[in-house]
């Protein structure tokens, strides 16, 4: 990204042969930090390596913070009419009263993740399928949310046994941080699966979690049902869904950042009770991807098919009765 005229809180600059004004750079967006819309901006372009793949072809929700974290935040569905014409966007049918289509903007190059965050869109949502297949995920995700005084030491463990049951199956699932208290999980899917078979199949997961351990996991929505269990959302794999994108920005106190993981780390936070362990900041997520690049390419490049809920291998993961560890407790997982 070349630059010219610069100045304490605006810059024009080329990104790839495109024309960006960009402004309010010394903003302060994470007042706790000191973090400035500067250093946003700076951050989407230097991960766009390996975020863009994890965006390109998806209908984008942003949440914007314009004032910052401790300001008002939004949610941006529809592309604003000042779009670039260069900024895609992909029609698809709207849920709300009064609405037949959102036009949802469509970030497949760095100069429109320059152009997102310089609208002070700190956070990325991704629904689970590509918009030229709205109804065909490419995988399904398992949101894992604590509820007080559970924590990411508790999403710990349950991802674990929710590993174990999809290896089970003879399935495998990449885990990430949501850059909040909590976990997802991504099965990476082949592209034949149906969203409705998507949320299906994790709704049952989910299900024989929460039999198997009831003092730890809860399936269903209800907040009395949470405190101190760890919700797997098996809700996100509607395709009127969106998650948060890995590598996205959250708008907490600090810069956190929804980051991938490897297992390795899962259960090493498990074990050590490490409550701290797994929160990653900007800079901290920059030297992880420097050191080992992406850790969740195989959610782009794995693809699975999902067993048949009828099918018999489907049907013995949900009749354990017993932790899919058995009594031997957690096995270290395959990194």
């Amino acid at each position: 990204m070349s630059r010219a005229t610069p100045s304490p809180s605006r810059l024009e600059v080329d990104v790839e042969g495109r024309q960006l004004r960009l402004s309010n750079l010394d903003k302060v967006l994470y007042p706790a930090t000191g973090f400035t819309k500067g250093q946003v901006i700076d951050y989407y372009t230097r991960v766009a390596p390996v975020l863009l793949a994890h965006l390109a072809g998806r209908a984008l929700t942003l949440r914007r913070f314009p004032d910052g974290v401790d300001g008002e935040g939004f949610f941006a569905k529809n592309a604003p009419a000042h779009r670039p014409d260069w900024i895609p966007t992909v029609s698809i049918a709207s849920q709300r009263r009064g609405r037949e289509t959102i036009d949802y903007i469509v970030v497949n190059e760095l100069a429109a993740l320059v152009w997102c965050a310089n609208l002070a869109a700190l956070e990325l949502h991704a629904p689970m399928a590509r918009a030229d297949g709205a109804h065909n995920p490419t995988a399904v995700v398992f949101d894992l949310d604590p509820g007080p005084p559970a924590d990411i030491v508790q999403c710990c463990e349950v991802a674990l046994w929710l590993r174990a049951a999809l290896e089970e199956l003879g399935l495998e699932a990449l885990p990430k941080t949501s850059g909040g208290k909590g976990l997802q999980l991504y099965l990476p899917l082949d592209g034949s699966v149906q969203d409705d078979q998507a949320k299906a199949f994790a709704l049952a997961l989910a299900e024989v979690l929460e039999r198997t351990h009831p003092d730890r996991v809860v399936s269903r929505m209800s907040k009395a049902l949470r405190p101190g269990k760890v919700l797997v959302d098996w809700s996100q794999n509607d395709s009127a869904k969106t998650t948060i994108a890995p590598y996205s920005l959250r708008a907490r106190e600090g810069p956190t950042v929804s980051t991938p993981l490897t297992w390795d780390e899962v259960q090493q936070t498990f074990e050590r009770g490490d409550s701290d362990a797994l929160r990653f900041e900007a800079p901290a997520v920059l030297d992880r991807v420097a050191r080992d690049g992406d850790l969740f390419a195989a959610v782009l490049e794995q693809g699975q098919l999902l067993p048949a809920l009828g099918d018999p291998a489907h049907a013995r993961a949900r009749q354990r009765e017993e932790s899919p560890y058995g009594k031997r407790g957690p096995r270290k997982p395959r990194s």
